[in-house]
């Protein structure tokens, strides 16, 4: 693609692309305000709630290779416009439901409709973009995702306090709404070359992904040596495997296993593992702080997060400007170890600290992020061929989910049972397990115990996030080198795939 050959709708197209991205973010962060409402007026119970909030995260990891592969096959337009009128009518159905188990239904729709739409946005903006501009898309596009995570909780609470839970649902609409007129004035279709289906590795990935997934949900609560865990592990071990063993025999896989042979896509995809295993430790960890210690509403703590959004936006746009000098690899790995020092200082926080050191870490865990993920990102996707742009795409999203359930699980694990060794051996089971627990007793000293025991809990826990950081840029380092992990280019970058229709 040269510069002659730009799509002239570009700037317009990347627009779209980010409403639909954060139609999809903003819902699962303002389902965290949204959870005692629901719980009042329908009378949900824990296991519901379990469901409300883990029927989305299973349906949406299991069918994301699905979903890239058959937008690639029937065009990455079209996918995403099913997503999006899916996902659309399901928060409707969120909306005036009046059960749990109608509200259960509604979000597995709206798994579905996400899984359609997440690989088809990242696969359309490289195949819109050249190299030489597609770290600047992919920033505008990371940058969004942030100020959906950090806005979502903010939205979520005013909506639920001038209106009624059901409101977090139905912003969807509008959103959704116009993200489906403005793709289909704007954007071109796209597809790659039509190739056999794979129903097998179709079946085998959702059955491998969401058996995984949940095994890691329910792996702290439950520990491995129940039955049920070590079930839904045996079906994620056999799925995987099974996939990724018919991938490499039959004729016309679904996902290319090819693609790990290259350096510069495997470095990537180990490091934004390593790098959302961390990031995905820090929400779960810097919520509780910010709430159980310090005391933040909801809201609050959403607004705690602005530091972090305003340094992505920022030095997502530094980042760009950089790369093209620096190179993909330069970039991610100077990102990934300012990411490492916001870790090492969220580590020092003691309970008496003020505000001051938070936001310091919060800034430098944005810089750091706004540097490394549109540069990590951009390597991955420029190592992938035209024709697998979805599938190319769906892995992007998997990996992230992957480490992003890994982190909450393991640092999660690490978080409980520091938490459980700090704490006093005089004080009451549930107590020693659970600092909203010792805090709902309402014994001041208890709870000043309960506070100490967590601010050193989460200290060792940012230590372990911020070696699995340390270890992503290592890998970086190692691997992303040669194309893909030097200088975009200008210039030709090979043939893109072929425009199937446009809508222009």
């Amino acid at each position: 693609m040269t510069r002659s050959e730009r799509h002239p709708r570009r700037w317009l197209i990347l627009v779209v692309l980010c409403l639909s991205t954060l139609v999809l973010v903003i819902d699962n962060m303002v389902l965290t305000v949204a959870v005692p409402p629901i719980v009042d007026d329908l009378g949900a119970s824990a296991q519901d709630i379990q469901w409300i909030i883990e029927s989305y995260v299973l349906v949406f990891a299991g069918l994301l290779l699905t979903a890239g592969s058959l937008s690639d096959r029937y065009g990455r337009r079209r996918v995403m416009i099913i997503g999006l009128a899916l996902f659309g009518a399901a928060s409707v159905l969120a909306t005036v439901a009046d059960s749990p188990g109608q509200l259960i239904i509604a979000r597995i729709v709206m798994g579905v409709g996400g899984a359609l739409v997440m690989p088809s946005t990242l696969s359309i903006l490289i195949t819109v973009f050249d190299e030489a501009e597609r770290p600047k898309a992919i920033g505008a596009w990371s940058a969004v995702a942030m100020v959906g995570l950090v806005g979502g909780p903010v939205l979520g609470g005013a909506l639920i306090a001038k209106f009624w839970w059901g409101a977090v649902f139905l912003i969807n609409v509008p959103i959704a709404l116009l993200a489906i007129v403005a793709a289909l004035v704007l954007m071109p279709e796209s597809k790659g070359p039509w190739r056999k289906p794979d129903p097998l590795g179709m079946v085998l990935s959702m059955a491998g992904m969401t058996a995984l997934v949940w095994t890691i949900i329910v792996l702290p609560k439950d520990g491995l040596t129940t039955p049920s865990t070590l079930a839904t592990l045996a079906v994620a071990v056999l799925g995987l495997g099974g996939f990724a063993v018919w991938e490499t025999r039959t004729a016309s896989p679904m996902v290319p296993l090819s693609l790990f042979r290259n350096r510069v896509f495997t470095g990537a995809s180990f490091s934004l593992v390593l790098l959302t295993f961390a990031n995905g430790g820090l929400m779960l960890v810097l919520t509780q702080y910010l709430q159980f210690v310090l005391g933040y509403t909801p809201t609050e703590t959403g607004l705690a997060f602005a530091p972090m959004a305003v340094a992505v936006i920022a030095f997502n746009s530094v980042g760009a400007a950089l790369v093209a000098k620096t190179g993909n690899r330069a970039m991610t790995v100077t990102g990934l170890l300012v990411t490492a020092a916001g870790f090492g200082l969220l580590a020092t926080l003691s309970q008496g600290d003020g505000i001051g050191p938070l936001v310091t870490a919060m800034v430098l865990m944005g810089a750091g992020g706004g540097l490394a993920m549109p540069a990590t990102i951009a390597a991955l996707m420029g190592a992938v061929p035209p024709e697998h742009a979805g599938v190319g795409s769906a892995l992007n999203d998997t990996i992230q989910q992957a480490g992003a359930a890994l982190g909450v699980a393991i640092l999660g694990a690490v978080l409980s049972s520091t938490y459980t060794d700090e704490m006093p051996g005089s004080a009451p089971e549930a107590a020693r397990h659970s600092i909203a627990d010792a805090l709902a007793l309402g014994e001041s000293g208890l709870a000043d115990a309960a506070r100490s025991a967590f601010t050193s809990a989460m200290s060792g826990t940012f230590v372990v996030g911020g070696c699995g950081v340390v270890a992503a840029a290592v890998v970086a380092l190692v691997l992303m080198r040669g194309r893909g992990g030097g200088k975009p280019e200008a210039g030709p970058v090979g043939e893109p795939e072929r425009v199937a229709e446009s809508s222009h």
